[in-house]
Order: structure tokens, then C-alpha cells, then sequence
């Protein structure tokens, strides 16, 4: 075999490899890029901005969309505790929907303006308990926690914004009894 010919084969071969390599580095790059897009995506529309919880959520399959569900159910339950939906209760939702990156006119945001003109059906409470149940499962104990926080925090808040009478105790008494039993759900 010529020398010219080896050399050719030679390159070629070399081409082919770093062509090869070049295409895979491309790959995980856009891959990477990808999953902090779906992680900023994540931390906005959850309000949580852990970076080791966002990237375990991720890795178990929570994307924006969900855990605007997941981050929702709460508030909805709790506004309705007492069998109706305040004004102010509906504007925290809202306002709240609205910086979690709920766009306005999105899927998330007809269900939403649904659940607060219409009581959701009582299996939604039950749905959510089983999902942050497995979702808990997948998650460091630090983490759980976390996600409590965010979740209930912002229940919470919705909570507070009927304001109570005269400003006394704030939070009714059908909707402490929402808060706590989303709390027990962290704790199953």
C-alpha cells in the first residue's frame, strides 16, 4: 500500500473519529443547556430556588407544568376550607400563580380561574396527597423539607389573605385543618 494512500485512510479515519466526538461533546452540551432551561422553567414556576432540589425534581420527572398542579392544589384547598372563596383569597392565588410563571391564558391558568369559581371536586385533595407522597419518596430529607416549606408557606399565605375578623385570628379554623393535613402528607 502507498504511503499517499495510508495517509489518506489515516485522515479519514482521524475525520471520522473527531467528527464522531465533536457530535457527541454537541449532544451532552445541548442536553445540559436543556436541563438547566427545564430547571429555571422549574425554579420559576415553583418558587423554590434550591439548586440541589430543582435538579433532583428534574431527575424524577417534575417539570414546570407539574409542580404548577402541585404548587396549586394546596392554595386552591385552602381557600375553599371554609366552603366558599374569598375575593382576597382568589387575588393571593392569582398573584401568586402569576410569579410562579403561570402565563395568563395558559392550561394551568383556565384550570386555575376554574377552581377559583368553582369548588374543585374533593378527589383533587385526595390526588395531591398521593402524588407528593411518591414524589417525597424520591427526595433527601433536606429536600422534603424544603418543598413543605415553599408548598404549605404559600398555602398559608392564602390563607391569611381573608384576614379573619377585626384582624383576630387570621386563619379560620376549616382552614387550619386543610394546612394540617397537608402537613401530614409530608409526613406519611
Amino acid at each position: 500500500m502507498s504511503s499517499e494512500l495510508l495517509e489518506d485512510r489515516r485522515k479519514a479515519l482521524e475525520e471520522a473519529f473527531f467528527r464522531k466526538e465533536s457530535d457527541r461533546l454537541r449532544a451532552r452540551l445541548q442536553e445540559k443547556r436543556d436541563r438547566e432551561a427545564r430547571k429555571k422553567a422549574l425554579g420559576e414556576a415553583s418558587g423554590i430556588h434550591d439548586d440541589d432540589l430543582l435538579s433532583r425534581l428534574i431527575a424524577i420527572g417534575i417539570e414546570a407544568e407539574t409542580v404548577a398542579a402541585l404548587s396549586l392544589v394546596p392554595l386552591v384547598q385552602v381557600a375553599w376550607a371554609d366552603g366558599k372563596m374569598d375575593e382576597r383569597e382568589r387575588d393571593a392565588i392569582l398573584r401568586g400563580a402569576r410569579t410562579s410563571g403561570i402565563e395568563e391564558g395558559s392550561a394551568s391558568d383556565g384550570m386555575l380561574e376554574l377552581w377559583t369559581r368553582e369548588r374543585p371536586p374533593a378527589e383533587l385533595m385526595s390526588a395531591w396527597k398521593s402524588y407528593i407522597g411518591e414524589v417525597l419518596q424520591e427526595l433527601s430529607a433536606e429536600q422534603r423539607w424544603r418543598l413543605e416549606e415553599t408548598l404549605i408557606g404559600r398555602a398559608r399565605a392564602v390563607a391569611e389573605a381573608a384576614g379573619g375578623f377585626l384582624g383576630i385570628a387570621k386563619i379560620s379554623s376549616p382552614e387550619e385543618s386543610v394546612l394540617e393535613e397537608m402537613k401530614r402528607a409530608f409526613k406519611a
